[in-house]
């Protein structure tokens, strides 16, 4: 079977598969095309949304920042600030003044250590053996001269009174008989024997009697109107019963150590002295005596300077003696004694009073506008009123003069809060 196509119609056939190879190619790459398309639009999105997000954190990061700025943030928050209001300062009674240029005495610091005035110390011993029958003192007690501070029974106590008893009879009966021979001899009724003979037992007896006495006296025990073993030890000065060594019923021998008085109102202040520093340690030097921790001073006088160098320490002895109203100077207290050497001008200086230490820096608090601040300063020479210094504080600055440890401890309980 034949077909007879033309020309034409051969033409419009392909034509038709033309038209349709390329719809299936569009179709195709249309398909491919599409979820890139979705993929780009999703991640454009994306994209825009972490920006927005990341302005809106900064936002608000800025305005959080800003809020606690207007909140809780100061100016003037930085370390070693102290904010006080007026009424505070003028309640704590915190005074200041400005820096200055004075003269200020160079000193030298020596330590130093309260001691018992042993010029004015007893150790009060029984002096005869026997046994406690009671203690009326106790230990730090004050006792008056003369109180009785416990009594004791001695066997030895006893034999010597009754020995100083026997001579002052015998005392008395030679007296008479020797009165009586004097009369009968310068009546011309005796002879000058008798007489001679008398008058030495009369004078035989007075030694005798007199020697006792004395033995009594020397043990501090005398006549006692009671038990003739009673035996009390007294008080020899107006002291502090600063040791005791005694109990009731106790043994105790001639020479025990039964207590030590001290009279505190005076107190001696042993200084160390190297061998540099003593050729400016004088015997009636001023010096100023302060505890190795406290503000309390007391002044004195160089009483005595040691002429020798201990073998060990390679160090002088020093005293001083002060006066101690009040008993505040204990002895074995820590002390520090400045000497003055010499003086020097310094173009700043400031109270001695005002200088504090934080945190192992030195410091002074300077005015501020809504309170004080701690300023490091490096100090120079000190007399113990004024200090001079150094660096860190220009003159006219104004400072705390007076009050800076209320400041150093108001300092102290904010850096607490701050912790916190």
């Amino acid at each position: 079977m034949k077909f007879n196509i033309d020309k034409k119609s051969i033409f419009s056939v392909l034509a038709v598969v033309a038209v349709g190879i390329v719809l299936a190619l569009a179709i195709i790459f249309w398909k491919k095309d599409a979820p890139a398309a979705e993929g780009a639009s999703e991640h454009a999105e994306e994209t825009a949304e972490k920006s927005a997000s990341k302005k809106g954190s900064h936002a608000e990061t800025k305005e959080g920042g800003q809020a606690d700025a207007k909140e809780g943030g100061h100016a003037d928050d930085k370390p070693g600030f102290v904010k006080m209001t007026p009424q505070q300062i003028q309640g704590a009674g915190i005074l200041t003044t400005r820096a200055a240029a004075a003269s200020v005495d160079t000193a030298v610091i020596l330590p130093g250590e309260v001691r018992f005035n042993e010029d004015r110390t007893a150790h009060v011993v029984p002096r005869v053996a026997g046994v406690v029958e009671s203690v009326f003192a106790s230990l730090g007690e004050n006792v008056k001269k003369g109180q009785p501070l416990a009594v004791i029974a001695s066997a030895e106590l006893a034999e010597l009174r009754s020995t100083a008893l026997a001579a002052d009879k015998r005392l008395g009966f030679a007296r008479v008989t020797y009165e009586r021979e004097k009369k009968l001899w310068e009546d011309k009724i005796s002879a000058q024997q008798d007489y001679l003979q008398a008058e030495q037992a009369y004078r035989e007896a007075q030694i005798e009697a007199q020697s006792a006495r004395s033995k009594l006296t020397a043990l501090g025990a005398g006549s006692s109107s009671g038990a003739i073993n009673r035996y009390e030890l007294r008080a020899p000065f107006n002291a502090v019963v600063v040791e005791k060594h005694l109990a009731q019923g106790e043994a105790v021998k001639e020479d025990a150590n039964a207590f030590i008085l001290s009279d505190l109102s005076k107190v001696w202040v042993e200084i160390v002295v190297s061998a540099k520093d003593l050729p400016f340690v004088r015997v009636g030097q001023n010096v100023t005596i302060r505890p190795a921790s406290g503000t309390e001073s007391v002044t004195g006088k160089v009483s005595y300077v040691g002429s020798l160098l201990g073998e060990q320490t390679r160090t002088a002895t020093a005293r001083v003696v002060i006066d101690n109203p009040g008993l505040a100077w204990r002895p074995g207290l820590f002390v520090n004694v400045s000497l003055v050497r010499g003086s020097k001008n310094a173009a700043v200086t400031v109270a001695a009073d005002a200088v504090q230490t934080i945190e192992g820096k030195t410091v002074v608090f300077v005015k501020a506008a809504e309170g004080f601040q701690a300023q490091p300063v490096t100090i120079g020479a000190s007399d113990g009123k004024i200090t001079e210094i150094v660096g860190g504080l220009s003159a006219g600055a104004e400072y705390v003069a007076t009050g800076s440890y209320v400041v150093k401890a108001e300092q102290g309980k904010g850096s607490a809060e701050h912790e916190d």
